[in-house]
């Protein structure tokens, strides 16, 4: 009787894409290094601690006395009647609260852009630019309803309409960390952004975001040559044994003209 011989078996058809998942995972480290593009304490201290005073103003808007929380909101609104009175007062109280019961959306949304963008300029210089996107879009926003009141034009209850949450500053951000995105992204990601926005504008019923909301992304838009700049002249994030951390794994990689 002759001898059988036994070929090798051949891997299967997802061998190979397992092989290169495999290949990728120990290039870039373990997989739970994906849940780095999360804010943190260490690596983005900014928009973490931002992210917990809003889960704290968040909380207690839904538990605290509804009377204390109403007296709070209203005392921090930067309408028109308080920028006249204590601008630097309630421009800042009022990027301390959401706008709206959840805290979550704001958690997702400081994730995709404040996040990245700190990584790439730092806690100090994502600070100035969420800070000047809300502070610009304000005034221009509550400008007109000031304008409007003072020439008859709108009622002078107009002047203390609630105007609180941090939506300026987000897309400010939005604007700005679109700016070392590659290429097409860097144009989609705005241009997405800004359809987003003039469907607001036609549907909304919110005066004062239907302006503000476009002159923060502008705003963010107008950081480009200074963040760029910020970015470019931070030393590139180094890993465990000096090597460069995976690409993959970062929300905003290196510009690319």
């Amino acid at each position: 009787m002759a001898e059988s011989r036994q070929s090798p078996l051949r891997p299967l058809g997802g061998a190979g894409r397992l092989h290169r998942l495999r290949r990728a995972v120990r290039r870039c480290g373990s997989p739970l290094r994906a849940l780095r593009v999360l804010p943190g304490p260490r690596r983005t201290p900014f928009t973490f601690w931002y992210l917990v005073v809003l889960l704290g103003t968040a909380l207690y808007a839904r538990f605290g006395d509804p009377e204390s929380v109403r007296a709070a909101v209203a005392g921090s609104s930067s309408d028109g009647w308080h920028l006249l009175h204590t601008p630097l007062r309630v421009l800042a109280l009022s990027a301390l609260w959401v706008a709206g019961p959840l805290w979550s959306p704001y958690l997702v949304a400081f994730t995709a852009t404040l996040a990245p963008l700190e990584r790439r300029i730092g806690p100090l210089r994502t600070a100035q630019v969420f800070a000047i996107g809300h502070v610009i879009a304000t005034l221009i926003s509550e400008l007109p309803i000031a304008l409007g009141v003072l020439a008859g034009l709108l009622a002078p209850g107009e002047l203390h309409r609630i105007d609180v949450g941090v939506s300026y500053g987000v897309l400010t951000c939005l604007g700005a960390v679109a700016g070392l995105l590659p290429r097409r992204l860097r144009v989609a990601v705005p241009l997405g952004a800004a359809a987003v926005l003039v469907h607001q504008v036609f549907t909304g019923d919110d005066p004062v975001t239907a302006v503000g909301h476009p002159v923060s992304l502008l705003v963010g838009l107008v950081c480009w040559p200074w963040v760029r700049r910020w970015a470019a002249a931070r030393v590139p994030e180094r890993g465990p044994g000096g090597a460069t951390r995976c690409p993959e794994l970062s929300p905003a990689g290196p510009a690319r003209s």
